[in-house]
């Protein structure tokens, strides 16, 4: 059970982690440098959140993962990551399909597609480094 447990309990502090960052973005960040700058640097700070905490996770945790397992796990936060923020974005914040699909928009400097990334390869990068 505690398989299954830790990495759903994780994924929701990494949810807690996107949703500081993105207060940060909006009161400290859009002011100061504009949407675009603001959603690169967000982003790049997001990333680098979310991997530590990944590699403090899995130093943490003394339970063993295969690479199958971290693989599935990678999967299955970013599915989870996707339909929240699809989710929250469209049914709570009230935002159209449109502006989602926006920031996926890599040749408009648009970089969410990179948080993504990094929830994706997350697990099976940062557990052997957690682990050596």
């Amino acid at each position: 059970m505690r398989r299954l447990t830790y990495p759903i309990l994780f994924w929701l502090l990494l949810g807690v982690i996107a949703i500081a960052n993105g207060t940060f973005r909006v009161v400290f960040l859009l002011p100061s440098l504009g949407d675009l700058a603001a959603h690169q640097l967000s982003t790049a700070i997001g990333v680098s959140l979310f991997l530590a905490a990944m590699y403090l996770f899995f130093q943490k945790t003394r339970l063993e993962y295969s690479s199958r397992e971290l693989l599935i796990m990678g999967i299955c936060w970013t599915a989870m990551t996707i339909i929240f923020e699809f989710g929250f974005g469209h049914y709570i914040m009230g935002n159209p399909w449109e502006k989602l699909l926006a920031d996926y928009n890599l040749l408009a400097g648009r970089v969410w597609v990179l948080v993504l990334l990094a929830v994706l390869a997350g697990p099976s990068v940062t557990y052997p480094l957690a682990r050596k």
